[in-house]
């Protein structure tokens, strides 16, 4: 341990002196231009001119011209964006002072975007061998959701597990918990990831734009990204001289939702500062079966703020945000009569103070305050993120410190005390070096890595005190030789885990010495070394200027997670006994990705396949006793913690393969319909298992999307960028079901018969439709407010998605109906007000 901090302790010194090296000896570049759009080359106002590896921008003025200062010397990809044409991404030399215009074809979608994960630097998404999704603010904009991930949930090959409205973890291609590694604000995501009830904790107000990579080959990100990364990017800081913001309101009527954010930016003399604060609240979600689905409801508040210089050196910026939430937790529990959700309560003389279950009034059915059963997370952050050039390279250094707390309150008798409570202190570490690009070769190298200290304060404990620290290195190259776009790498980790020795008493779980008379060693003390290689090495062809393939191999690697190395006790959240094993070894994954796509301006289409096998596949296994029946454990029944099935984690091959279809269909010569349709498979399952586990759980059903959209833009008027769409989600029934998770959701043949057998059986497929509407409000040239209006599920389908937690939840006897289900029609309403407080501008 001491000599990996002092290897850190080594590479900060360098950052350092490379930062005091490079403020007074590069030099600065000028670009500056004009751009221009269709037939006629008008110019265009408001055009967006960016360096995604600079974090800086312009914006052209109402005669086209744009100007920016203060651009290290280098070689850089460059965008040039706006509404109502296709952007131009093209590769551009900085040195001393450039002058570069842009001619922009008039087009309603933007059909080039710029990546930034995964990658060497900045790259053409069509130019990038893995496989990387994007989606836009405008795009969230035009959809509705309730929570960061909730968003994204219909990108091919993505979706999420649900715990009602406010909690969704991320699945990539049949893998989620800790196998994706969510980034927000350039850093890792550093908290509780190891249980499909813990939310991820970002503010999807705070989002920018998506970058969804698929699949191992994130050599820069290290070990948990086994699965692909989810990268949630801010908005770049504005163009010199503007202050601006926004004003949003949300309003859906299925779950009485309103939110409310405000946000203000501005640019000055190469100093640049934001700050943004929003409010969300929900109550309980309605469908035609459950009515209120009671304790769904929620409350959401977020913060944050960033200041940064820029300058010819380069920039340094520094962040700070706070998430914090509070939802309620759906247990399913019924009316035998009615059939209608209850609630949890205690009173003080009624069955002596014992918990029991009522009825909820009409007022608490609405109410947006969650009841006991809670969580509350909590989650701080600051990030101090730099760039600086080192001749025509650069030096990234990004580095944060993240303090996270989980909260579940399950007892309604002492509402107030937190049985589960999850504190943890972190700070993660990014150092590396760019290259300039020489020839079409560029590569990049660095080292980064995490250190997290975790406690367990709750009086129910799953998992012990642990600390772990990773450190990793990595050397990835490009190299483009004509049509050819090559790359690779490789990356080494190393992880050290330690866990705490803890004794408790037995009749109170209060911890103890070691040897007192009720003493229970709940967590032998141990530490755990893992190390891993990882690589990655693919291409891109282009054929043609508009057909492209893709072939990608990359090998990825993930520590086991302390519920699966430390975990024992009973999991509130799943009713079993879990028992982690120490001597578990790291996962390892082999994937191959091939692709193949056209881009052109009236079509583009891209088909991806996948085949993913994984080494030491690491999953929860029932125990049986000597009797051949599910073994029990009752060494905690005194304080009403045992008489719990028992699940230990263990070891297999695994194996997923699928793909994603994509298939846009936009004519310039019939500009005013646009068709977008995507097809999601993946299949995935254990080795060599028996039928009750040979399927993995939580692998997706295979799902169609299309939206048919109207762009209308009148020629004048108080409405522009208008439209109206259409769309359509399917899907299909999943018959590959993991059985053995009706024992793990507290399912028994005899005291839950009707969920034991719909666990057995295929979940249900569906069809869901969704329309929208939505435009710009001007007056006197300019926009006024932007309007949104989505309706999702609009024919009130009742259904159970088979990625929800709630789909084995309690039977309605008065229907027979197993589970809780899903939301049912939501009308959302979003009014986007922009500010402009630009000295000089009225």
């Amino acid at each position: 341990m001491k000599r990996r901090l002092r290897f850190l302790s080594y590479s900060l010194f360098l950052f350092f002196v490379f930062l005091a090296g490079s403020l007074a000896a590069n030099a600065q570049g000028l670009l500056t231009g004009k751009v221009t759009g269709g037939k006629n080359h008008l110019p265009v106002a408001g055009a967006t001119i960016s360096f995604s590896d600079l974090n800086i921008s312009a914006a052209s003025d109402s005669l086209g011209q744009y100007k920016l200062t203060r651009i290290p010397d280098g070689y850089y990809l460059i965008k040039v964006s706006a509404t109502g044409y296709a952007s131009k991404i093209e590769s551009i030399i900085i040195k001393g002072s450039i002058k570069k215009d842009f001619q922009l074809d008039a087009s309603a979608i933007q059909l080039n975007e710029v990546v930034v994960t995964g990658v060497v630097a900045a790259t053409a998404r069509k130019d990038a061998p893995v496989s990387v999704t994007t989606m836009s603010y405008e795009q969230l904009l035009q959809n509705s959701s309730t929570n960061v991930i909730d968003a994204i949930a219909k990108v091919p090959g993505v979706s999420g597990i649900t715990d009602g409205q406010s909690i969704s973890k991320p699945v990539i291609r049949g893998l989620g918990y800790n196998r994706v590694l969510t980034v927000n604000d350039g850093v890792e995501q550093v908290d509780q990831a190891w249980f499909d009830e813990f939310v991820i904790e970002a503010d999807p107000d705070a989002v920018s734009r998506y970058e969804i990579l698929k699949g191992p080959a994130s050599l820069a990100y290290g070990s948990d990204a086994i699965a692909g990364v989810i990268n949630l990017i801010p908005e770049d800081p504005l163009p010199e001289g503007l202050v601006k913001g926004d004003v949003l309101f949300n309003y859906q009527t299925n779950n009485g939702l309103m939110k409310g954010m405000f946000q203000l930016a501005g640019t000055k003399n190469g100093i640049a500062w934001s700050a943004r604060v929003d409010n969300t609240m929900a109550h309980a979600y309605q469908n035609k079966y459950d009515g209120y689905v009671i304790n769904s409801q929620f409350s959401n508040f977020n913060t944050d703020g960033t200041i940064g210089l820029h300058r010819k050196w380069g920039y340094t910026q520094l962040h700070a945000s706070y998430f914090n939430l509070q939802t309620g937790i759906v247990d399913g529990t019924r009316d035998s009569v009615s059939g209608q959700l209850m609630r949890p309560v205690a009173y003080p003389g009624l069955n002596g103070g014992a918990p029991a279950y009522e009825i909820p009034t009409q007022q608490e059915q609405t109410t947006y305050t969650p009841f006991v059963i809670n969580q509350k997370i909590h989650h701080l952050k600051i990030v101090w993120d730099n760039s600086v050039a080192v001749g025509r390279g650069r030096i990234k250094g990004i580095f944060s410190w993240q303090k996270n707390q989980r909260q579940e309150f399950n007892d309604p008798t002492i509402p107030n005390t937190a049985d589960i409570y999850y504190s943890s202190n972190a700070a993660t570490y990014d150092l590396r070096y760019i290259s300039p690009n020489l020839n079409g070769f560029n590569f990049s190298t660095g080292t980064n890595g995490v250190y997290q200290a975790s406690q367990s304060l709750g009086t129910l404990l799953l998992i012990p005190n642990y600390n772990f620290f990773e450190i990793g290195a990595f050397a990835i190259v490009n190299k483009k030789i004509g049509r050819l776009n090559l790359s690779g790498g490789i990356r080494y980790d190393e992880r050290t885990f330690n866990s705490t020795d803890h004794w408790v008493d037995s009749t109170t779980q209060a911890p103890v010495a070691p040897n007192s008379p009720d003493g229970f060693h709940e967590f032998p003390g141990f530490t755990s070394h893992f190390s891993g290689v990882s690589f990655s090495f693919g291409g891109t062809c282009n054929i043609s200027k508009s057909t492209y393939v893709k072939a990608n191999i990359a090998r990825g690697w993930r520590a086991p997670n302390v519920a699966e190395a430390a975990a024992n006790g009973v999991h509130d959240g799943t009713v079993v006994y879990e028992i982690g094993d120490p001597t578990l070894r790291p996962e390892t994954s082999l994937e191959e990705d091939v692709a193949f796509g056209v881009n052109t301006k009236d079509v583009d289409f891209e088909a991806d396949l996948f085949n993913n096998n994984i080494s030491d596949f690491i999953y929860a296994r029932g125990l049986k006793n000597s009797m051949g029946t599910d073994s029990i454990n009752n060494s905690l029944n005194a304080v009403g913690l045992g008489a719990a099935p028992v699940y230990k984690y263990t070891q297999g091959g695994a194996q997923l393969y699928g793909g994603e279809i994509a298939f846009n269909v936009h004519p310039p010569a019939i500009s005013w319909v646009q068709l977008n349709t995507t097809l999601s498979y993946v299949k995935g399952g254990l080795l060599h298992t028996p039928d009750s586990t040979k399927y993995l759980p939580f692998v997706p059903p295979a799902r169609i999307t299309a939206d048919l959209k109207f762009p209308v833009n009148p020629a004048g008027g108080a409405i522009k960028n208008a439209y109206l769409k259409f769309g359509m989600l399917s899907c299909f029934q999943q018959d590959d079901v993991y059985q053995q998770y009706a024992i793990y959701s507290g399912l028994n043949t005899a005291l839950t018969p009707y969920e034991y057998a719909a666990s057995k059986a295929a979940t249900k497929g569906y069809t869901l439709f969704d329309v929208g509407a939505g435009g710009d409000i001007v007056a006197k040239g300019k926009i006024v407010c932007k309007l949104y209006v989505i309706c999702n599920n609009l024919f009130n389908t009742a259904y159970i998605d088979y990625m929800s937690r709630f789909k084995y939840y309690p039977v309605n006897y008065t229907t027979g109906r197993v589970g809780v289900f899903n939301m049912g029609r939501n009308l959302s309403v979003k009014l986007l007000i922009p500010l402009d407080f630009t000295p000089g501008r009225k």
